[in-house]
């Protein structure tokens, strides 16, 4: 116990300490002379050197917890706070679950905080997509009975007398199917899988199989063009896309040679009503009278033309901006801006999508052996041949669709250019 006034007892000899090779004394001070301590709110630091006291852990501040951050000491509070806003999926409760420990800081309770939300995370993905699929089942309901009560009134009923859903063809229309369209369409949708399959390539994968560099002054690098290095699927989709230009204009030229181009080109303004007409019987699953022998009705006509004459060229102007075709440094790019071309490139590949299952659906449900036969065998027949050369064709695009992996195009691909990884 130490003295006051009376009977004051000698101070102890001075404590002598050794720190990172500095000695210092620390006098005994008496409860008069003494300093006041540090507030509560502003916890001493203890730096390399420093000879100042430091808190004794019973006298450290409760109201602020701390953690150690390269020799600092940061409020937990703000910790969290930083790390919800660096993951905004994690809740409060599991970074406290992580032993009073950072989730950025604590790589193990990172780990499996992520773990923990996949499933989440992937329930709620799931029940998006079946919420998005019951609502277009109810959508589509709704249109069917919509359309099949619309058929039932007395102005509707003398539209569709008035408009049957196509024009009848002149006398000197072509008719049937000649085998050469058989071919065409074939190539086409070959082609297109493959070209819709390589587009989903170049556009989703993060890290490529591997790159390909054009050699110099070849096909895909013209003269004064920079060589861009490109992914595999990206040079493969190219070459794709040359395949199915080529045939697509040799198809050009056998329509309008042969005169078939009035079977797929508007000829006459009633082709509007005629297509409306004919989209109210196929929304009240009363298919418009089937003849493709002959002519097709007008929606057909209307979609075809509009496949042909304007998604297709919108599909190559737009991808040929994207490849290494483009002219470097023209005029041109300015009007047709590379950010331009793909928010037009993966529209017009939508459509090319939609346009082939509808189109395959409708031929299974109107009459699909008849169907295939015009459109595989070049015969106005019902028997099962049509069937099975359309099974043999599904077959050689799947075989095509399994080749396309980078195994086996690498090679190809290394005698066209570079290869690199």
């Amino acid at each position: 116990m130490h003295g006051t006034d009376n009977g004051a007892q000698p101070s102890p000899a001075p404590k002598r300490r050794r720190l990172a090779g500095i000695q210092d004394e620390t006098p005994n001070l008496s409860p008069s002379t003494a300093p006041e301590p540090l507030p509560a709110t502003a916890p001493a630091r203890r730096r390399m050197g420093d000879p100042r006291a430091t808190t004794k852990p019973s006298e450290a501040p409760t109201a602020a917890p701390t953690r150690r951050r390269m020799g600092e000491a940061v409020p937990e509070a703000s910790s969290l706070s930083h790390d919800q806003e660096q993951h905004p999926g994690v809740p409060q409760e599991q970074v406290t679950q992580t032993g009073g420990k950072s989730v950025l800081e604590n790589g193990v309770a990172n780990k499996a905080v992520r773990q923990e939300g996949v499933p989440g995370s992937m329930s709620r993905r799931w029940k998006g997509v079946v919420l998005k699929v019951l609502g277009v089942a109810v959508v589509t309901a709704a249109i069917v009975l919509l359309a099949r009560w619309a058929r039932t009134t007395q102005p509707v009923m003398d539209f569709l007398s008035e408009y049957p859903g196509h024009t009848e063809p002149g006398s000197d229309a072509p008719t049937g199917i000649p085998a050469w369209v058989n071919w065409q369409h074939f190539l086409n949708i070959f082609f297109l899988v493959l070209i819709v399959r390589t587009g989903l390539q170049v556009r989703l994968e993060k890290r490529p199989a591997g790159y390909w560099t054009p050699a110099p002054g070849s096909f895909f690098a013209p003269k004064g063009n920079a060589r861009k290095k490109v992914s595999l699927a990206q040079w493969l989709h190219q070459c794709l896309d040359v395949l199915w230009i080529l045939n697509g204009l040799i198809f050009i030229i056998l329509l309008f040679t042969t005169g078939r181009w009035t079977r797929i080109v508007p000829t006459s303004w009633d082709i509007l009503p005629n297509a409306a007409s004919a989209a109210v019987q196929y929304a009240s699953l009363n298919w418009p009278a089937e003849n493709g022998w002959v002519y097709y009705n007008a929606l057909q006509v209307l979609a075809y033309f509009l496949t042909v004459f304007v998604a297709a060229p919108l599909a190559i102007i737009s991808g040929i901006r994207m490849s290494t075709w483009w002219p470097d440094n023209t005029k041109a790019s300015r009007f047709l801006t590379i950010d331009f071309a793909r928010a037009l490139h993966f529209p017009v590949m939508l459509y090319f999508a939609g346009f082939t299952v509808i189109h395959v659906l409708l031929v299974f449900l109107t009459g699909a052996l008849e169907n295939l036969n015009h459109m595989f065998t070049a015969r106005s027949a019902a028997d099962w041949l049509g069937l099975l050369v359309f099974l043999a064709s599904v077959l050689v695009i799947a075989a095509a669709w399994f080749l396309t992996k980078p195994v086996f195009t690498t090679p190809l691909a290394s005698k066209m250019g570079k290869v690199s990884r």
